[in-house]
């Protein structure tokens, strides 16, 4: 496990009017292991480049209830939606998330 990844948590914060706006916290930071690059090309109107990284992390309590719905990756400054969570057989010694790369 040699590259450092966070994780952030969407969370709704209250202004000073009364107004609520969703914001991205940072939640958990711990060293990984990133596979490789998978790249597939989406057609449509527009073809789009899709990058997606599967990412390995030792178990622990603040990873356990990391979702695919409430939270997302920061990696090498680029962001990456959680596609899906595998628990390795519910083992509790390794986590893998894979994690498709945000357009902006």
């Amino acid at each position: 496990m040699n590259e450092r990844i966070t994780f952030q948590k969407n969370s709704v914060v209250v202004d000073a009017v009364g107004n609520h706006r969703n914001v991205w916290e940072d939640y958990f930071s711990c060293f990984t292991y990133a596979s490789t690059f998978q790249a597939a090309e989406n057609t449509g109107e527009v073809t789009t480049e899709e990058r997606s990284v599967t990412f390995c992390c030792r178990y622990c309590s603040e990873l356990a209830c990391v979702s695919s719905t409430g939270y997302r990756v920061l990696f090498h400054g680029e962001i990456y939606n959680i596609r899906s969570v595998d628990m390795m057989n519910y083992q509790r010694e390794e986590l893998k998330f894979q994690a498709v790369r945000e357009v902006r």
